[in-house]
């Protein structure tokens, strides 16, 4: 209760603070706030870095205003090669290129975000409006991140403060969403700025499709279990004594409450179907911190350095039942208190030698830690105890040269090697990346680049008390990538990608052996092509679409990696009236999902998810001097009846509409 006063407090502050702002100040646009780039892991030199041969996708402050993203994955849903899946922990988790999210590397700001207990990561208590900007980077990554990131990383570039002082304030209510509101309040002198931000919303429930069909488990209208309240604050703060120096401290908090909602489906003959789990976070709070540094020794040689810490913690129940009443009746059913944490340093050296390129170091050493203590009901009216308290180290350094040897011409090549440090064992492994691009015209530009990636086994993956399992190989990735830029007439360009990746020691739960284990092998091949436009003035026109196969040769009559796309297609138009209107649309079908039986049923079978298009549309003017912004909107315009997980049916037509004051 005390953190949630705090935090309301906190919130008010800051609105009652933007409010005189505007008294004071007048109306000055809030986009002149600026990015915080002092904590983030830097990849990219003078020029576009290691970046140039990747496939980097980057997503503006005013792209999430715009399509009105509240939290990180509705902020990245559309970019090619991201599905955004959600299953029967209730939470939306972030694929790319196939792999799962506990293989993608989120940073905020450089501090490492995914959970110390099984590196996955919640992007709904992630809000967009401290974000400046996202790169989100598909497949080969520089080694300067660090190992864990299979798939990709998305690294998060906050806001910062900029001379004079902006503030913005904003509520949104909606179906069944009482309030959703956020505000910030940004300045800076000549050697001080400062950002803060802070939001609170609560839902209570998200309305169903009226093509859904009712179940015993779950009726028509409102998605059981689905409420949640969620609370942030952030805050930056930097000072540059002088123009060689930079310092900067980020403090972030967040707390609240959500539903997991069940299946919708209690059938013990649907050999597709898991029995329906009565779960809920009654209470979660996390926080972060970082100290970074940034300075210039000479005009060649920069130090870049940062402490931080993240840590959070979880009240999670499962019930008996549907009511949410009792614990003791039926074995299975638990209160765990769960806390994570994850501290560490890093150094990252960087020496520009002119002509003859580009050297990079990272030395970062990082120490995980899970905690958790609770009940389990093992029989009705009987307990055992949810005990755990471990702890693992890990340990990287890592170089990259970048060179330019010719006009039009990047070369990249990087080796990172990481030891993992734990009572019972220690292992190390190694990444490698080379990549070159090539500008064969002025408008047209070649790259490729190959990354042998690594991930150890997360301490969940290790010790977890029902599947654990200590003795986990590292998993390892092979990705190769090629792909072409070419800029067309008319302010619009087109894009081309395509990818090969052998995944190796892929970690699974064998449901024959409740057993956490190690896949022989998957492959992941696919092409993805992006094009965008600005032909007309006022006029933004996006289009993208994803073609992914997948291979498993680890379990004998899967196919394909269950749950991950074939196909994939993005539209997104924004045209902005000089009266001060602004229209907004996005389209996304989601095609060609498979799913299998449990590893327990014989035989295995096959069943395919209903293919799925999403349509969003946002109308909003702007008013007083483009002070204030009034807007609606509409999510799931055609009510599409549609899973990302076999089961668990996804939210309706949902109508939503607020205002917005910017000074």
């Amino acid at each position: 209760m005390k953190q949630k006063a705090l935090q309301n407090v906190l919130f008010s502050g800051i609105c009652c603070l933007c409010l005189l702002q505007q008294h004071v100040y007048g109306a000055e646009p809030s986009d002149r706030a600026g990015v915080y780039t002092l904590g983030e892991v830097v990849v990219s030199g003078q020029g576009d870095g290691v970046e140039v041969t990747e496939t980097v996708h980057t997503v503006t402050a005013e792209d999430i205003r715009s399509s009105g993203a509240r939290t990180l994955d509705q902020a990245i849903m559309l970019l090619p090669g991201v599905n955004i899946r959600t299953g029967g922990e209730g939470i939306p988790r972030i694929d790319i290129r196939g792999f799962r999210t506990r293989h993608v590397l989120l940073l905020l700001d450089g501090i490492p975000m995914n959970s110390a207990l099984d590196q996955q990561f919640d992007p709904t208590i992630i809000p967009t409006e401290n974000i400046a900007e996202i790169k989100l980077t598909s497949g080969a990554s520089s080694v300067l991140y660090g190992q864990g990131g299979l798939g990709g990383v998305i690294n998060i570039i906050t806001k910062k403060g900029v001379a004079g002082m902006q503030g913005m304030i904003a509520g949104e209510t909606g179906d069944h969403a009482p309030y959703h509101g956020r505000g910030t309040l940004s300045g800076a002198t000549d050697k001080f700025n400062y950002f803060l931000s802070g939001s609170a919303s609560k839902v209570d429930g998200y309305p169903l499709s009226n093509g859904f069909k009712a179940t015993s488990e779950q009726g028509a209208g409102y998605r059981t279990n689905s409420d949640s309240e969620k609370n942030t604050v952030f805050s930056s703060i930097g000072f540059t004594p002088n123009k060689d120096l930079s310092l900067g401290v980020t403090l972030s908090y967040s707390q609240g409450s959500f539903g997991k909602p069940s299946s919708a489906i209690n059938d013990p003959f649907d050999p597709f179907a898991n029995p329906p789990k009565y779960t809920r976070v009654d209470d979660y709070s996390g926080g972060s911190a970082q100290i970074a540094a940034d300075y210039a020794v000479t005009g060649q040689l920069t130090l870049r350095g940062r402490a931080f810490f993240n840590r959070s913690e979880e009240q999670v129940n499962q019930y008996d039942n549907s009511r949410l009443n009792s614990f003791n009746l039926v074995a299975g059913s638990f209160q765990e208190r769960v806390i994570t944490s994850v501290k560490g340093i890093a150094l990252q050296p960087r020496y520009e030698m002119g002509s003859s390129g580009v050297l990079s170091f990272s030395l970062a050493a990082e120490e995980d830690h899970w905690e958790n203590s609770g009940v389990i009901t093992s029989a009705a009216n009987r307990f055992s105890p949810l005990e755990a308290d471990k702890s693992l180290g890990i340990y990287s350094g890592a170089v990259e040269y970048e060179l330019s040897p010719l006009p039009g011409l990047a070369l990249v090549a990087g080796y990172g090697h990481y030891l993992q440090s734990r009572d019972d064992q220690r292992a190390d492994d190694y990444s490698l990346l080379a990549g070159v691009a090539y500008d064969l015209a002025v408008e047209t530009r070649l790259k490729a680049s190959f990354k042998r990636g690594v991930r150890f086994p997360s301490l969940g993956d290790l010790y977890d008390l029902s599947k654990g399992n200590p003795r986990l190989s590292p998993e390892r990735s092979f990705t190769y990538e090629i792909g072409m830029e070419q800029k067309l007439p008319r302010n619009s360009s087109v894009s081309l990608t395509g990818f090969y990746t052998i995944a190796e020691n892929l970690i699974q739960n064998d449901q024959s052996t409740s057993r956490n284990t190690n896949l022989a092998e998957v492959r992941f091949a696919g092409v993805e092509l992006s094009t965008d436009t600005r032909c007309l003035k006022n006029l933004l026109l996006r289009a993208s679409y994803a073609h992914l196969y997948s291979e498993d040769r680890s379990r004998v009559g899967r196919d394909e990696q269950q749950y991950t796309p074939g196909d994939k297609a993005a539209l997104e138009g924004k045209y902005d009236f000089d009266s001060g209107f602004s229209s907004y649309v996005s389209l996304r079908y989601v095609g060609n999902q498979y799913f299998y039986t449990k590893n327990n049923v014989t035989p295995m079978q096959k069943a395919k998810l209903n293919d799925y298009t999403l349509l969003n549309i946002k109308l909003s003017q702007k008013l007083v001097n483009n002070t204030v912004t009034l807007y609606l909107g509409v999510d799931n315009l055609l009510d599409e009846n549609y899973e990302t997980s076999y089961g668990i049916p996804r939210a309706g037509r949902f109508f939503y509409g607020g205002v917005e004051f910017r000074m």
